[in-house]
């Protein structure tokens, strides 16, 4: 069995992301990359596929 998949947390994300970005003076890339990383993805892109694929799929893939 894979590694397991964390399940996509965009509230959590989009937040995190704000406040990594306002508060901590990063570019939106880096943000989001950071705030990814915090809920066990690779980085935004990663998490961004993983949702997409849950939304459509409606079950996560390792």
């Amino acid at each position: 069995m894979g590694p397991v998949t964390p399940v996509p947390d965009i509230d959590a994300f989009e937040e995190r992301a704000a406040i990594i970005e306002y508060d901590g003076g990063f570019p939106r890339s880096e943000a989001e990359d950071r705030a990814a990383q915090d809920q066990g993805f690779r980085d935004a892109s990663h998490y961004w596929q993983v949702l997409a694929d849950y939304v459509v799929h409606r079950r996560l893939r390792s």
